[in-house]
């Protein structure tokens, strides 16, 4: 006996096949642990309430005539505060956003004797990181974001 199909039997199996497809890629992404699918900001709605504010910070920093300046160098990157700022006033946090993993992100803790802020490359892995920079100087707030790529 032969078995005869027409065009519509040929669509109902290519649509099935097709289903069946993306059905296991997305289970195998769900269940695999190497397909990190977080979000990148752990708290995105308490993130996103203090929009307003991280904006004025920034537009602190871009008010400043001289401001902070990131530079590689070639066993670390230096981040270097405006001269004329006293850095034993300079008081905040230097966060190093891994985008690709987030194992990877670190903050460091501004305690500042010279104007100069130093971060061995041995802490960095190659690739691209955000940086950002949240500090204070005498009751003021800034935040200054820099993205490095690291070879």
């Amino acid at each position: 006996m032969k078995l005869k199909l027409n065009w519509g039997t040929y669509i109902v199996i290519a649509f099935a096949l097709f289903m069946t497809f993306i059905l296991y890629f997305v289970v195998k992404v769900q269940s695999d642990s190497k397909y990190d699918n977080d979000l990148v900001v752990e708290e995105y709605y308490k993130h996103d309430i203090h929009y307003q504010e991280e904006m004025q910070r920034v537009q602190n920093a871009q008010d400043l005539p001289n401001k902070p300046l990131v530079s590689q160098l070639e066993n670390e990157v230096t981040i270097t505060f405006p001269e004329n700022f006293d850095p034993k006033k300079i008081t905040g946090n230097v966060a190093l956003y891994r985008p690709s993993n987030k194992k990877l992100d670190f903050q460091v803790k501004l305690a500042l004797t010279e104007p100069v802020l130093h971060i061995p490359k041995t802490n960095l892995v190659g690739g691209s990181w955000d940086i950002n920079m949240e500090w204070q100087y005498e009751g003021k707030a800034y935040l200054t974001k820099e993205t490095i790529y690291i070879k």
